[in-house]
């Protein structure tokens, strides 16, 4: 990601190059995972072991070159995301990513505005379906040292911060498919290019 122009959201606790240092990457869980499929616990606690958490995140979705990753999605069932995005759906070059890490989200929609773009999920590996959500949105929460923030965002930005909580809910962007479209989904899943912890197929939900 040295290439982009990257702004920072929120703190973070340190830039990029900081969580990468100081990170690990950990597996990522796959759907039918329980820690996927239930509501993530509050942060109470705000401190060393937070601070860790997030840079593990960072590294993990690096190495999986996602744009957001939550963090049941290493395994750990507490309200916290990260991301690394930018707004465009077309990426295009030149574009400013936005990276930061949001404790205790809250989606709040902004406007009517939809879109129904594809959306895929590192939990999910290969396979993609085309989901509806709300264009524009702001994320409320915290940072690192328990402050408050608020980020806006729209159009692939939105919909990342959206995918994310609804991570944190327990559900995938999946769920917001029809039964047909869900196992559609599920069929088409491949073998992911990154570490995940392995969940047999039969206990998918």
């Amino acid at each position: 990601m040295s290439e982009i122009e990257v702004h920072h959201d929120v703190t973070t606790g340190g830039d990029l190059a900081h969580h990468y240092a100081r990170g690990e990457s950990r597996p990522i869980t796959v759907v039918g995972n329980p820690v996927l499929h239930q509501p993530c616990a509050d942060v109470t606690e705000f401190g060393d072991d937070l601070a860790q958490l997030v840079s593990d995140m960072f590294v993990s979705m690096r190495t999986a070159s996602g744009v957001g990753l939550a963090a049941n999605q290493i395994g750990v069932p507490l309200r916290v995301f990260v991301y690394l995005c930018p707004e465009s759906y077309a990426r295009s070059d030149g574009e400013l990513w936005h990276a930061g890490h949001v404790v205790n989200p809250v989606i709040e929609v902004a406007g009517d505005e939809t879109g129904a773009h594809p959306e895929g999920c590192l939990s999910v590996p290969g396979a993609r379906a085309v989901v509806e959500r709300p264009a524009q949105v702001t994320v409320r929460g915290f940072d690192l040292a328990g402050n408050p923030v608020a980020v806006p965002g729209r159009d692939l930005l939105a919909r990342c911060f959206q995918h994310e909580t609804d991570h944190l809910d327990g559900r995938l962007y999946i769920d917001h498919l029809t039964p047909e479209g869900r196992e559609t989904a599920l069929a088409e899943m491949s073998e992911p290019a990154y570490p995940v912890v392995t969940t047999d197929a039969a206990t998918r939900p």
